[in-house]
């Protein structure tokens, strides 16, 4: 059997209508829609943090490229598309 931990929080009354009206025209339980928007927002935190964390590892890591670095790159390729560009023509 799953062992449950039980929290509170305080919403406001608008919220705490609201989430009474989609209750009840779901039959489910307040506690059952509060635990799956907890269980809805950690999935969507842990998939965040999975796509952050090869770019947070190349941070720490020292596999970064500054501004203006960047900017060079981006001007030698567009450098060299207009100029396929204009040996097409």
């Amino acid at each position: 059997m799953t062992k449950h931990t039980v929290i509170s929080a305080r919403i406001d009354a608008e919220t705490s209508a609201k989430l009474d009206a989609i209750a009840e025209a779901a039959d489910r339980s307040r506690a059952w829609l509060v635990a799956q928007a907890v269980r809805e927002m950690i999935q969507r935190d842990d998939e965040l943090m999975a796509f952050l964390k090869p770019g947070l590892d190349d941070i720490t890591a020292g596999r970064v490229h500054t501004q203006e670095e960047m900017e060079e790159w981006l001007a030698e390729k567009l450098a060299g598309l207009r100029q396929a560009q204009k040996n097409a023509a």
